[in-house]
């Protein structure tokens, strides 16, 4: 069942970059937003403070409240200071887009693309994104019926979408959406298994070493800092993880920590280090959070933001040249577990991995045997 704390959220903000007033979108990482979010006209990223943004103006800004409704809770809070907004936050459900006004020369999704997502409990947001892109794609052939549509058809839609510079993401999203509807409704198993996906690019985990991890730790500004770097990376954490901790999800007793709805939607144990652990409960007396592990102001969740500003400030005054993100603490911690023995099973549960496939990149960028490959160049006598 949905509830409106589960939606995904965006928040506002006011920036000015390059003399000019812009739009900042902060939002935690997610595969569906990214997919909408580069549909926003001249959109850009901020490495600097962990943020996209758009010229402030108000096309843009109605174009980011009709391209995320129904995707994502606009929060407008720090935008419009003195009033609330109302934009288009009202939760959505699938229910609301059966009672969607008419549009004119506009194709709607039909009825039984509905009724299967709701029986199926598809999560609200997968539904939204499959009934947004579907509809995209059969307005592009309103003349035609659905069932004439065929494998030809839907290659020359692909085809177009590359050729607009579509991501990856974007157009895997759009054949998804597009075989539910005739595999899943219509009932015609792998009706459209023959169409083409376009290749992942295969890029390995970005990893520093042991030594960078220490001096960035060792770099962080107060206790705080220091327990926020050292659990992403000690427990091989996500972001958006580190921020979902609550004091009870600490269990130093059994030292592991209970990750709780992670990507997935699935829960897992990690572990709790002893030094952190230390690191922590001096944290506790000093800082003293009332809900979540790592609070902002008025007891409020912790920012995205916020955690990517300390690992780039303390990144830089360790010397460290490198872009060093929170998923890169992440790589670093299954990659050290690995050339330290640990079996990839257990780093693949400690991750929250389905399938040992998904681990088994860490093996092209441990580095111990690696290390005992001489190269052939030592052969010669260069001196």
């Amino acid at each position: 069942m949905y509830t409106p704390s589960k939606q995904k959220t965006i928040t506002l903000k006011h920036f000015y970059i390059h003399n000019e007033k812009q739009i900042g979108l902060e939002f935690r990482p997610d595969k569906t937003i990214n997919v909408f979010i580069k549909s926003l006209p001249n959109i850009k990223w901020s490495n600097e403070f962990g943020i996209a943004y758009i010229k402030n103006n108000h096309t843009n800004l109605a174009s980011i409240f009709k391209v995320f409704k129904g995707i994502a809770w606009i929060n407008g809070s720090h935008f419009f200071p003195k009033t609330k907004s109302k934009l288009n936050n009202t939760p959505v459900t699938v229910n609301d887009f059966r009672k969607r006004k008419p549009i004119l020369n506009y194709r709607t999704c039909p009825e039984s693309y509905l009724l299967k997502l709701e029986l199926k409990q598809y999560s609200i947001n997968t539904a939204k994104t499959y009934i947004q892109l579907f509809e995209k794609f059969i307005n592009h052939y309103k003349d035609n019926e659905l069932a004439s549509i065929d494998e030809n058809d839907i290659r020359l839609y692909m085809q177009q979408l590359v050729q607009l510079g579509k991501s990856h993401s974007y157009i895997n999203q759009m054949i998804n959406s597009i075989k539910f509807y005739y595999e899943v409704v219509l009932q015609m198993p792998n009706r459209f298994y023959s169409i083409e996906r376009p290749r992942k690019r295969e890029t390995l985990p970005k990893v520093i070493s042991l030594q960078e991890v220490q001096s960035i730790i060792k770099s962080t500004n107060n206790i705080k800092h220091r327990c926020i770097v050292s659990l992403l990376y000690s427990a091989g954490l996500r972001r958006s993880e580190l921020l979902n901790l609550k004091l009870e999800d600490i269990d130093s007793k059994r030292m592991v920590i209970t990750v709780k709805h992670g990507k997935g939607n699935k829960d897992r144990l990690t572990i709790l280090s002893e030094s952190v652990l230390i690191d922590l409960r001096t944290y506790f007396k000093t800082w003293k959070p009332k809900t979540y592990l790592f609070e902002g102001k008025n007891n409020e969740q912790y920012s995205t933001s916020s955690v990517l500003q300390i690992i780039k400030k303390a990144t830089k005054k360790a010397g460290i040249r490198k872009n060093v993100t929170p998923h890169t603490l992440r790589h670093s911690f299954a990659t050290h577990l690995l050339e330290n023995g640990t079996d990839l099973r257990y780093i693949q549960v400690l991750l929250g991995h389905s399938s040992t496939r998904t681990t088994e990149i860490y093996t092209q960028v441990a580095i111990n045997n690696i290390k005992l490959i001489k190269s052939p160049i030592e052969l010669l006598n260069l001196k």
